[in-house]
């Protein structure tokens, strides 16, 4: 792995024998999204992963998705100090980020040390468990009440979560397991889109094995081309790492229990002048904002191979309609995100809307009624004395 490498800087830097990226122009491609958390480890990488991209959503167009004390109800870029109440998205506690002290929340019912493969101890209290109300409640995160887990393993035992692949290497979005390992039946894929749907917005949730992990079919999987796109469009994808020889390992009293695995977040990549590829990524420790590494079957964090990725695409959202004699205003949440290019040094906004009206739901006669905006609402004039219903387009 490539890593503490600045790459604004635009020198000549020789890794293992060879010029990474020629001077002046460095790369090729430099992008990445801005804004996007650092958020510290807590209670499970793909918490902490689901945190950092869920704030970067919370900062880009969707400000209901956190809504605590904290930073005035803005998702922070890091979780310290001040900051630490953010933490409460992926696993809230009684007492924290605003929430009352003797109301068990995700930690208290869930969590009691790494790697823990007790009974979770809402069950040793005699206590019912918490609504859900965080992203790692939906996810099934530190949550130990799931056997034979797609064929795999036992879980989850604290800091662990599970995503059921589509073997073939095919993508599979918005899967939501069968009651087989047990109920509540929850992965990440399912939990992610659950969270945004408690939340109140809406998404689509893919899942994917890489093209160069071993157990993909030839011609399949998630390429660095896919990735490039996601990223170009404005979303950020994460990354799920494990070998591919581990699909458990006994732990304490458990035979199968969950294999090891990291967490992180891709949101940008690099292409040097002799067309290497490289992600770069928050590897979920707080790590700044140098951490890539090339796209192949490598160890990446923690010496493990990326073994597929977990795509999330929220859905633009009317939140509000208000009319007066001779105007209509509409307001909605949607993706607003800048891609940075520090080749050229410019950043881009990704994302315009365009307002639809029709005469029924169906939106069989839907016609355009305002220009392309960038942002997230538009006055119309001399519209609509018939019955009339509004949709959100987001310009592709």
């Amino acid at each position: 792995m490539f890593s503490q490498i600045d790459w604004r800087a635009c020198l000549a830097i020789v890794c293992a024998g060879h010029c990474l990226f020629s001077s002046p122009a460095c790369a090729g491609t430099n992008v990445y999204l801005t804004d996007v958390p650092d958020y510290d480890w807590w209670r499970g990488c793909f918490g902490t992963a689901s945190g950092n991209l869920m704030g970067y959503w919370d900062r880009h167009g969707f400000p209901n998705l956190y809504t605590g004390p904290t930073a005035g109800g803005v998702a922070p870029l890091e979780s310290f100090g001040p900051h630490a109440g953010i933490r409460s998205m992926w696993a809230s506690l009684a007492g924290l980020d605003g929430r009352p002290a003797n109301q068990p929340g995700h930690d208290d019912d869930y969590w009691i040390d790494y790697e823990s493969t007790a009974p979770d101890p809402f069950l040793t209290a005699g206590r019912p468990e918490h609504p859900a109300d965080c992203i790692g409640d939906f996810i099934g995160l530190n949550q130990n009440k799931w056997t034979n887990l797609d064929g795999e393993c036992d879980g989850n035992v604290d800091g662990f979560s599970f995503v059921y692949w589509d073997k073939s290497g095919n993508r599979r979005i918005n899967f939501t397991p069968g009651p087989e390992a047990g109920l509540p039946a929850r992965d990440l894929q399912s939990g992610l889109k659950a969270w945004t749907e408690y939340r109140g917005y809406s998404g689509e949730v893919f899942t994917q094995l890489t093209d160069f992990n071993p157990e993909t079919p030839p011609g399949k999987g998630f390429t660095f081309e896919d990735l490039k796109a996601e990223i170009d469009a404005g979303y950020p994808v994460l990354l799920f790492l494990q070998q591919p020889n581990e699909k458990s390992r006994p732990l304490g009293p458990m035979t199968r229990a969950n294999p090891h695995i990291h967490g992180m977040l891709a949101y940008g990549y690099v292409i040097s002048d002799s067309d290497q590829r490289y992600v770069r990524y928050r590897t979920s420790w707080a790590s700044g904002d140098k951490s890539l590494h090339e796209w192949n079957a490598d160890g990446w964090e923690a010496d493990l191979p990326v073994r597929g990725v977990i795509g999330y695409h929220p859905r633009p959202q009317i939140v509000n309609i208000t009319r007066s004699q001779s105007s209509v205003t509409i307001a909605w949440h949607g993706p607003a995100a800048q891609l940075y290019d520090a080749v050229n040094d410019t950043n881009i906004a990704l994302d315009s809307y365009v307002v639809e009206k029709a005469t029924s739901l169906d939106f069989k006669d839907a016609a355009p009624i305002s220009a392309d905006t960038t942002g997230q609402s538009v006055t119309i004039t001399n519209c609509c004395d018939a019955s009339t219903f509004f949709r959100i387009r987001l310009v592709e």
